[in-house]
């Protein structure tokens, strides 16, 4: 799946990578495009590729729109075409990454078992916590299947034509909410119990 669809993808999105390469040149004369080492299945590095959004340690005014746009993201194409990366899975972590959030040992080996995708279950929902995303890398590896990847790739894409930013704030607003129902409902059930009044109503 992933060779057919990006395939097809890398064909379609060329002129669009060109137009972002010119854009970000005229924007600074700089190279348009980044790499970084990451740690890929059984945590090989090797180097993604994406559009440059910085100059000297700061977000440009067209890399602000290409990383709300997920577009500074369509390189990595080249990345699947390479079998160094898949269209859907767990967020592809750089050295210094897996150091930081402690991922080093053979406890977190689960997490390298599968290809890193260019978006995931934690890029969509909005994993932006190391537990939260911990859960979510989790929950995608028990799970994985064809239909489910299908409807992650399509809810990036929407997501992207949103913007990220504004379906993150939605995604909050939403587990804001389901999280005071849910209190809401446990205060309720823990709320005592008037006698006076249950004595009156088996009166009545």
């Amino acid at each position: 799946m992933d060779i057919i669809l990006t395939s097809v993808a890398a064909v379609g999105f060329t002129p669009v990578m060109a137009v972002l390469a010119a854009v970000i040149m005229l924007e600074d004369a700089g190279s348009p495009f980044f790499f970084q080492p990451r740690h890929g299945v059984q945590r090989r590095l090797f180097k993604i590729a994406k559009m440059r959004t910085m100059r000297d340690a700061r977000v440009t005014r067209v890399g602000n729109v290409l990383r709300d746009s997920g577009l500074d993201e369509v390189l990595q194409f080249v990345n699947v075409l390479r079998g160094e990366m898949s269209l859907v899975g767990p967020r592809p972590l750089t050295p210094s990454d897996v150091v930081d959030f402690g991922w080093s040992g053979p406890a977190m080996d689960w997490r390298f078992a599968a290809r890193p995708g260019i978006t995931g279950l934690a890029q969509v929902v909005g994993g932006r916590t190391l537990a939260r995303s911990w859960r979510l890398d989790r929950l995608y590896l028990a799970r994985q299947s064809i239909p489910l990847d299908l409807a992650l790739v399509g809810a990036a894409f929407l997501a992207n034509l949103a913007g990220k930013r504004r379906m993150y704030a939605v995604a909050d607003a939403w587990r804001r909410r389901r999280r005071a129902t849910r209190q809401a409902r446990i205060r309720a059930r823990a709320r005592p119990v008037d006698l006076n009044r249950q004595n009156d109503m088996t009166k009545v």
